[in-house]
């Protein structure tokens, strides 16, 4: 019983995970459209964000008149959301077998704080949008060391529970 409530809870965790990952793929197609509609909503109260993501459209804009092409890469950032979804497909299935998955999320969860940093340094990001990239690697990390955790509780359990015979 007590595995079937671990394996319940991965599964659970897990398939949110495999969701957000889907979603956040998604909406990186629609870049310039998502803009627009957040600088419009926020165009009444103006303030840091809505210079910074009005500032972001208008580049945006820009590069897609010019070189459309150029956001082939995010199709590419969109495409890599939803390959990655896949692999916690895996961890949903069996995530005793498959525990390297999340450990591997866990440290790619963790590396997005010094990528977000120092490219966002680099690229002259704001600090403010640079820890709105960071929060995404935090909010990772909860689902992901639940799962872990729960995972060594299973392993746990398997090994110290020996049935009847």
């Amino acid at each position: 019983m007590k595995t079937f409530k671990l394996r319940s809870q991965i599964r659970i965790l897990s398939f949110l995970f495999i969701t957000v990952l889907i979603v956040s793929g998604i909406t990186a197609f629609p870049l310039q459209t998502e803009l627009n509609y957040l600088v419009k909503a926020l165009e009444p109260h103006p303030g840091v964000l809505y210079h910074w993501l009005s500032e972001v459209s208008h580049a945006l804009h820009d590069m897609n008149s010019l070189y459309p092409f150029l956001s082939y890469g995010t199709d590419w950032l969109a495409f890599a959301h939803i390959l990655i979804s896949i692999f916690f497909i895996g961890v949903f299935k069996d995530p005793v077998r498959n525990i390297w998955i999340t450990q591997t999320g866990i440290i790619s969860c963790i590396l997005i704080f010094p990528l977000a940093l120092i490219a966002g340094h680099i690229r002259s990001v704001p600090l403010f949008w640079q820890g709105i990239d960071c929060s995404f690697g935090a909010l990772g990390l909860l689902p992901l060391l639940l799962i872990h955790s729960k995972t060594k509780q299973l392993i746990a359990y398997s090994h110290t529970y020996q049935p009847l015979n």
